[in-house]
């Protein structure tokens, strides 16, 4: 049972992230203004991150591009009924967004990246944008929904799909316009609704967002649990994420590394509470409870990019699972040796898209 913070959560608060952002931005695609700055905690960040930006996006982007040419492009596959496809466009307090989808169309999962990003990714995978269905919203903060009213208003026919509370504290934190509700579709957790061939129902997890959702995505016999944010790991998450075959879960932070990083106090226990983010090995130690052998791959999302890395997240994962006599694991690259690992690991990228992910019966 998952401990319970006896906390008040101000629904107004920013996320954790959300007072970071607008320094690190020209201006504001919600509201198209200037954004206001901050001081404090953007002063650390931006300092922190002026020193290795540069180095992180070019070792992302190289490391999307050996991960391209080790797996070519199958596009026949796209065509096959029983064919499953996933791709991140970016994961991390810059943006999320994902796409799921199969043959006949597919969603996104936020939409926190740009829409000529999105484009341009899913027509380089043999995708179309015009066959995305719908989009669903996990919670409020900005770098979950910072292009939505730009998306709904450049392709009116992608409905929004989100929970009432969510649509009203984005309306609330944002200065997004009031025309989005033409967009909007509620939904309700634990009550599944359909987008194309998946069926998709919203859980509760634990986060300092507004009524914050993670996703449990079916599609035949085949099912797929997806939970961005997450302070630990509750009820609801447990039950979904031990049905699924395929799981995208946060692994936020390392612990030693945010112990000596340049956050202030006030921040590190934000981070560090039931309603912040999940370290590494909270995240380790929860795949070892669940990992059956019907659990196909596992994606590391939305990393921090002061307080981990890539490398550390992967090997404090990947170690847990070996000690508990999960083994070969599979670095999820595309290479004939990864592909024959019984499991498939792989971390994504904070600024790129990852590869295109192939799931087959």
């Amino acid at each position: 049972m998952a401990r319970k913070l006896r906390i008040h959560i101000d629904p107004a608060q920013p996320g954790l992230f959300d007072e970071i952002e607008p320094a690190l931005r020209h201006k504001d695609p919600l509201t198209q203004e200037p954004p206001v700055p901050d001081v404090g905690i953007a002063d650390f960040v931006v300092r922190a991150r002026a020193k290795n930006n540069d180095k992180e996006r070019a070792r992302a982007k190289e490391t999307v591009k050996a991960a391209d040419a080790l797996m070519p492009i199958d596009r026949s596959a796209l065509h096959q009924p029983d064919t499953i496809c996933f791709i991140s466009f970016g994961s991390g307090s810059s943006g999320n967004c994902s796409y799921i989808g199969d043959k006949s169309g597919g969603i996104l999962i936020d939409a926190g990246i740009d829409l000529k990003t999105i484009t341009q990714r899913l027509e380089a995978n043999g995708l179309s944008l015009d066959k995305v269905k719908g989009i669903c919203l996990t919670h409020d903060h900005s770098d979950h929904v910072r292009f939505i009213y730009a998306i709904a208003r450049q392709k009116p026919g992608i409905p929004v799909y989100c929970t009432p509370k969510t649509f009203n504290g984005i309306m609330r934190r944002h200065s997004v316009s009031r025309r989005l509700k033409d967009y909007h579709h509620p939904i309700y957790k634990e009550f599944p609704f359909n987008i194309g061939n998946f069926e998709i129902t919203a859980f509760d997890v634990s986060h300092d967002g507004t009524d914050n959702c993670g996703y449990f995505i079916s599609h035949g016999d085949r099912s797929i649990a997806i939970a961005t944010d997450l302070g630990c790991i509750t009820p609801r998450v447990d039950y979904y994420m031990r049905r699924a075959n395929h799981i995208v879960i946060e692994a936020n932070y390392d612990s030693a590394m945010l112990d000596v990083g340049p956050y202030p106090a006030y921040l590190k226990s934000r981070i560090r509470a039931d309603y912040g983010h999940m370290d590494n090995v909270a995240t380790a130690r929860f795949l070892t409870d669940i990992v059956t052998p019907s659990l196909q791959s596992v994606f590391l999302c939305h990393l921090s990019q002061d307080n981990n890395t890539p490398e550390t997240a992967f090997n404090t994962v990947a170690s847990m699972l070996e000690a508990a006599g999960v083994t070969p694991i599979g670095d999820g690259s595309g290479s004939l040796e990864s592909e024959l690992a019984p499991l498939q690991l792989a971390v994504l990228p904070r600024y790129e898209p990852s590869r295109l992910y192939i799931f087959r019966k």
